[in-house]
């Protein structure tokens, strides 16, 4: 399936492209939003593309330009991936976020419930636990943590019970057999939705660390940011926009030490603005690729020293 990048050209707008500006796609997936950039570049602009999934990487090498360079990398590491890019500092930082069209249309890669393969879920498959074998070591009420918090699933303490009790006849290695055991586990079913939709998720994000890697990621994008650079994010759930939303709002804000009386002149600057207020994919996007219903982008600037704090719009 081919994959359609969500929201590509209001991200790529929102990332203000400089002629001769440095840029970092640190999701790279199949390309969409590094070829958009790309193409508004100048002849001394740079781009450097991240991506975890050899596969990602492989593909971006069919991207013959001298401004481009592809690095193999989680982007929790994307301050040392760049850096060994010969980069030190950005005009813009695009993520985004959550899994690709390939990924999940590609069975052997395990993280769809739509057909019987093995159960892996890692997007890095050269390291790391697969779901399966997750699964076959964590306890009961690791199992049901991991679904209740990633999943937001009500269900999340009978799928984990079924989850072990299936350990006693040789275990969940696929996903067909995961998709049953939890069809079976769930009582009532969301309308338009698989009862496996949960926990599928759940499991994806912990096998990949998704929350964790974004957490670390957000800091090292912002201090590699020039003042006047962007920071532009595309989340698909609820926890990794509360994540990039809490992030922007901190940053937003003087960070004021307690209990010290300061004139409004003496508080410390904050170090970014929001630009805009969060953006959802319109009903034309929408109709031509369901996926991106549940995209947001937010998109913050970094202040440059005496800059004004104010947020150039807000929203929520």
């Amino acid at each position: 399936m081919e994959h359609r990048s969500v929201l590509l050209e209001e991200a790529v707008a929102a990332l203000a492209v400089k002629p001769d500006g440095t840029y970092v796609d640190a999701t790279f997936g199949r390309g969409g939003h590094s070829r958009a950039v790309l193409a508004r570049l100048g002849p001394r602009g740079r781009l450097v593309a991240l991506d975890r999934d050899v596969d990602a990487v492989a593909a971006a090498g069919g991207i013959a330009d001298a401004r481009f360079v592809v690095r193999h990398a989680r982007f929790g590491a994307l301050a040392e991936a760049v850096a060994a890019a010969g980069v030190a500092g950005a005009d813009g930082v695009l993520f985004d976020l959550g899994v690709s069209s390939p990924q999940l249309e590609e069975a052997e890669r395990g993280f769809s419930f739509r057909s019987d393969a093995p159960l892996d879920m890692r997007m890095d498959r050269t390291r790391g636990q697969t779901a399966a074998e997750w699964l076959a070591a964590a306890s009961e009420a690791e199992i049901r943590e991991v679904i209740k918090n990633y999943g937001e699933e009500r269900f999340a303490g009978q799928i984990a019970k079924a989850i072990v009790a299936a350990r006693a006849g040789g275990g969940v290695r696929t996903t067909g057999q995961l998709a049953q055991i939890v069809g079976a586990a769930v009582r009532t079913r969301e309308v338009g939705q698989d009862p496996a939709t949960r926990t599928f998720q759940a499991l994806r994000i912990h096998v990949n660390q998704e929350l964790e890697e974004l957490s670390l990621a957000l800091p090292q994008a912002v201090a590699l940011l020039q003042p006047g650079g962007r920071l532009v994010v595309i989340s698909f759930h609820s926890l990794e926009d509360r994540i990039v939303k809490r992030f922007i709002r901190d940053r937003a804000r003087p960070p004021v030490p307690e209990r010290l009386p300061l004139r409004a002149s003496e508080l410390p600057r904050p170090e970014l603005r929001t630009i805009g207020k969060p953006v959802r994919a319109g009903a034309r996007e929408v109709a031509a690729n369901p996926r991106a219903r549940s995209a947001i982008m937010r998109v913050a600037e970094k202040l440059a020293r005496g800059d004004a704090p104010a947020d150039a719009a807000r929203g929520s």
